[in-house]
């Protein structure tokens, strides 16, 4: 019944989200296809400077990057599968860290719309550079990063709940060409209704705690470093059963960016809207002009024919078949007229 209840949830995003689709670039979709056909994927950044209060930072952030490493790969694959570039390719970095230091100006803390989130901007120069060197057109560049917001969670029964401030792990993207200009990011407040990403949550309220004790009170505890182990490494498995390569948590992020980055889907009666342009036809078909004959002129009535009038053939005429490849000619047969 739970799975049942998952596919009807499932169908509905995917119809509100056909129904409500934006442009989600920064410049028009169709200058985006034009601009960049080879996109270059770079490692998945770590911000250990970002807003990270687990008591254990540092073996968190240890954590992180070794699932980083886990699951990028993944995520340039998906982005080959989704057929919205010529090529994908991914940046190879011998260390993620130092190419992040090199690449970042600055990250800051927004609040745009009422959606939470960090956004980095990076040094243009840099950003050429790396474009250049791997020969792509644009690159798209990845952080995850700590945050703190307020948030609402219920209890186990959805009976209680608690709004406080808890801190997260959050993911953010962008793509930018050569000379440093942002073409997409992530969250996308252009395809309508963004949330803050959520990559973890670190802290929980202890509801069953304060139950246990009688007490109004709810402490919000940081979760383990083996809990957020086991959580980090959770997989899952696709419509037929295979078991995902990339991480469940990393899974749903990286999906969510590839459906905005990927072409949209044709509903129907779409290509009969203005401006869209007919598809050419295919090169093994030439269409061949198409021969009326000429009409022909009625025979004058004849009283008696002579004796010595030699027989008339009435002229032939083109008989155009319907084949797409090839055009046939078929004569008519004629008789003589007496």
């Amino acid at each position: 019944m739970k799975r049942i209840i998952q596919w009807i949830l499932l169908g509905a995003m995917a119809l509100m989200a056909f129904g409500c689709a934006h442009d989600p670039f920064n410049i028009p979709r169709a200058d985006y296809e034009q601009r960049v056909k080879v996109l270059g994927v770079a490692p998945i950044f770590m911000d250990a400077n970002s807003d990270i209060r687990h008591p254990e930072k540092d073996t968190l952030v240890t954590l992180v990057r070794e699932y980083n490493r886990k699951n990028e790969k993944e995520l340039a694959e998906m982005l080959k599968e989704s057929g919205a570039y010529f090529s994908v390719r991914f940046l190879d970095a011998g260390d993620p860290d130092e190419l992040y230091r090199t690449l970042i100006n600055r990250a800051e803390r927004r609040d745009d719309a009422g959606v939470v989130y960090n956004k980095q901007f990076y040094k243009p120069e840099e950003i050429r550079t790396l474009v250049t060197q791997n020969s792509v057109d644009a690159v798209l560049l990845v952080v995850v990063s700590g945050l703190t917001k307020r948030d609402r969670v219920f209890s186990s029964n959805i009976v209680k709940y608690l709004d406080f401030d808890y801190n997260i792990l959050t993911m953010s993207a962008q793509v930018l060409d050569a000379n440093g200009a942002t073409l997409w990011e992530y969250p996308n407040f252009r395809a309508g209704g963004p949330t803050t990403p959520v990559l973890a949550r670190l802290q929980y309220p202890d509801f069953d705690e304060a139950a246990a004790n009688m007490d109004d009170r709810v402490d919000v505890k940081f979760k383990t470093i083996p809990g957020l182990i086991r959580y980090m490494g959770k997989t899952e498995k696709d419509l037929l059963f295979r078991e995902r390569k990339a991480t469940a948590p990393y899974y749903h992020l990286f999906d969510e960016m590839v459906g905005l980055l990927k072409p949209p889907i044709k509903l129907f009666g779409e290509e009969s809207k203005g401006g869209s342009q007919p598809e050419p036809a295919p090169l093994s078909y030439q269409p061949q002009p198409v021969y009326q004959p000429a009409p022909q002129a009625a025979p004058a009535p004849v009283a008696a024919p002579a004796p010595s009038a030699q027989p008339v053939t009435a002229p032939s005429e083109t008989v155009v078949l319907p084949e797409p490849e090839q055009i046939l000619e078929v004569p008519i047969n004629t008789a003589p007229v007496k």
